[in-house]
């Protein structure tokens, strides 16, 4: 049986992040997923107000929210850029800075970003996306080797095509046809399948792997 923890997971009411949660929650832990009214992670103000606003002090840190605008790079708006750094990286980073301290004292701590296949690769339109992702993935790996020493175990995983919201936001059925045809399982992943092999990630059963950036992708890179 797992050792009931708290946890904080970005983006947990609905897609990967509401799927994350509700498996977490089934394994006892104490979950909690802010809204945007509370927690508006485009805005490091708000960020910062909401981690000086609160007691709770999270073992297990998801950062799962994400954004994706898609714009080429002549046409991307500066103001959409920074949106999804700040969304997508910045708010990671302050995040997983105001974590890494509690954690420390206690000598236990998990924390596992949610990048994407698009921070390996990348697809005409996703620049900020890409870029973003990418530097989540530096975080990672600059993370887990300053927390490493304290038992703090930091892993990223990079999904490919999940059945979300943002999935079909940024893509018609004919975009969504193709991108399953792309995956050599022949179908889109299941938020419930990522949270599986998130729950492992962030658990006492994961005692050694860190600083990882991990595709969970149906085979989508191996080609």
């Amino acid at each position: 049986m797992e050792t009931s923890r708290k946890a904080l997971v970005t983006g947990g009411n609905r897609g990967i992040g509401h799927a994350i949660a509700e498996l977490l929650r089934s394994r006892g832990h104490e979950v909690r997923t802010p809204t945007r009214e509370e927690l508006d992670l485009v805005s490091p103000t708000s960020v910062q107000a909401y981690l000086q606003g609160s007691t709770w002090q999270p073992d297990i840190l998801v950062n799962n929210a994400g954004l994706n605008k898609i714009n080429p790079l002549e046409t991307l708006p500066l103001d959409d850029w920074q949106t999804i750094l700040n969304t997508n990286l910045t708010a990671p980073f302050l995040l997983t800075q105001a974590v890494a301290g509690p954690m420390k004292a206690r000598g236990w701590g998990r924390i596992l970003n949610i990048s994407s296949c698009y921070s390996l690769v990348s697809r005409v339109g996703r620049m900020a996306y890409t870029a973003s992702k990418s530097g989540l993935n530096g975080l990672t790996q600059s993370s887990a080797v300053e927390l490493a020493p304290y038992n703090i175990l930091v892993n990223a995983i990079c999904p490919g095509f999940v059945e979300t919201d943002m999935t079909r936001q940024n893509n018609n059925p004919a975009q969504i046809e193709a991108l399953r045809a792309q995956v050599p399982l022949g179908r889109l992943a299941k938020p419930e399948e990522i949270a599986e092999f998130v729950a492992f990630l962030v658990s006492d059963r994961n005692t050694y792997l860190t600083g990882q950036c991990i595709p969970i992708d149906g085979g989508f890179l191996s080609q």
